[in-house]
């Protein structure tokens, strides 16, 4: 029996890689919430997870990218869904590209000399 053969049981020489453990989002909201409240250390959290560190680095990591993101966008007052805030910025674009059409067409006339005098 060899010394080197890894602890998985794969046989592989070195320390071997453990097979991907993939986490369900509410048990990576489980483990965020662990880490914010100070009721586990990351690397205890690993280990219960049976995952490497890494992992619960970039669950924390990911967790206050979205939250910041979140908070960011969030406005005081009566919330608007995210349907509202595309809507209104969908008019202001509409609004905002309606006024240059509209300095375009004039343009457009006084070069081609078009409609006869302008009188403003």
């Amino acid at each position: 029996m060899s010394t080197t053969s890894s602890s998985n049981g794969s046989g592989a020489v070195g320390r071997g890689r453990q097979k991907k453990k993939f986490l369900s989002p509410s048990a990576k909201y489980e483990i965020w919430l662990q880490l914010i409240r100070g009721e586990v250390t990351i690397s205890a959290a690993a280990s219960s997870a049976g995952v490497d560190r890494s992992t619960i680095l970039r669950i924390r990591t990911v967790a206050k990218d979205a939250s910041m993101a979140a908070l960011a966008a969030s406005k005081p007052g009566v919330g608007k869904s995210v349907r509202d805030v595309e809507l209104e910025e969908a008019n202001a674009e509409i609004a905002r590209l309606g006024e240059a059409v509209k300095e375009l067409a004039v343009k457009l006339t006084l070069l081609e000399g078009k409609g006869g005098p302008v009188s403003w």
